[in-house]
């Protein structure tokens, strides 16, 4: 008897539930492509070739690639042994 009392209530109440889990199903959705498109454009960043330096007089030449080195290195590409032999490479020549 229940049933038969409230049956525009009860349809209100399943229609707004599955409203809600369709919404929450959409916004997820949403965050995950931006997040992909995030991704994407970082890899893209990565991938990039970086550009070359401007070729100048012997001096500070050296100079430059002494900056990139220590670059390298504060960014965690080089360690320092690797840094150190390179360094010394440079500075041989």
């Amino acid at each position: 008897m229940i049933g038969r009392r409230r049956p525009l209530m009860r349809a209100a109440m399943i229609g707004g539930g599955a409203y809600m889990v369709g919404k929450n199903a959409q916004r997820r959705g949403d965050m995950n492509a931006d997040q992909d498109a995030r991704i994407a454009q970082l890899e893209a960043q990565q991938l990039a070739p970086a550009p070359a330096p401007a070729a100048s007089s012997g001096g500070s030449d050296v100079v430059a690639k002494l900056t990139e080195l220590t670059g390298l290195k504060d960014a965690g590409v080089l360690d320092d042994a690797e840094f150190e032999a390179a360094k010394q490479k440079l500075l041989s020549e």
